[in-house]
């Protein structure tokens, strides 16, 4: 089963990020992006899937986490208006989880199972 999924994790309050817009978009050929799929996180802070099954491709892939949204709509001051991760898929038939662990003033991000 080939996906892209992601999951939120709010670290500065312990909390999956609930309601966080995030935008899939893949690299063409002329080096422009071209957006896939936008969804919102779940109350678990995930977005299971962005793509209906077997639409994954070998290319590069970038998701772009609305983080000032989110921030903004609790009345919270933060530094990232949104976080951009850039990866690349090789293998098309695994399925690759992008998480995201984000506070007010910092994130990191890793290839997740």
């Amino acid at each position: 089963m080939s996906r892209i999924s992601t999951q939120v994790l709010d670290t500065s309050l312990g909390y999956p990020a609930y309601d966080l817009s995030v935008r899939l978009d893949v690299l063409t050929d002329d080096g422009s992006f071209l957006t896939l799929a936008e969804h919102s996180t779940d109350r678990d802070g995930r977005i299971p899937g962005f793509l209906p099954r077997g639409a994954v491709e070998a290319r590069t892939y970038r998701l772009t986490f609305d983080t000032g949204g989110y921030f903004s709509s609790a009345n919270r001051h933060h530094f990232y208006p949104w976080v951009e991760v850039v990866f690349r898929i090789f293998d098309a038939e695994q399925h690759h989880h992008v998480p995201l662990l984000l506070s007010p003033f910092g994130y990191s991000t890793y290839r997740g199972s």
